[in-house]
């Protein structure tokens, strides 16, 4: 089996906030992805991320008080996953609910190192 990482890219939630009821409905479709592929032992770990960061940028490795943002769009977490292939990963990853929320996802394999 080989290691992968999901980025979670998402628009950023303190832009629009949506009706609790869909919140709701939204974290039950991401328990049942978790519950189904910690069965199966292909999710690995992972974690929501905040809002609250630094970047370090150039030559000079500034610190700037913010986080990565393209538009309004955030990287919102990251899942460790593991499957047989890339193609594998990927059609795990097609049933993640981030697409609800007009999301998408990056699948990438981890390289071994050390």
């Amino acid at each position: 089996m080989q290691r992968f990482i999901i980025l979670v890219r998402e628009p950023d939630g303190r832009a629009v906030t949506p009706p609790e009821e869909e919140n709701k409905v939204h974290r039950a479709n991401w328990n049942k992805w978790f519950d189904k592929y910690k069965k199966t032992g292909n999710f690995l770990g992972g974690s929501a991320l905040s809002l609250n960061g630094k970047l370090i940028k150039g030559p000079e490795a500034a610190v700037i008080d913010d986080i990565h943002k393209t538009g309004t769009e955030i990287v919102g977490g990251y899942l460790l996953i593991q499957a047989d292939s890339l193609d594998a990963a990927v059609e795990i990853a097609r049933e993640i609910p981030v697409f609800e929320v007009d999301g998408y996802l990056e699948v990438r394999e981890l390289m071994v190192t050390g």
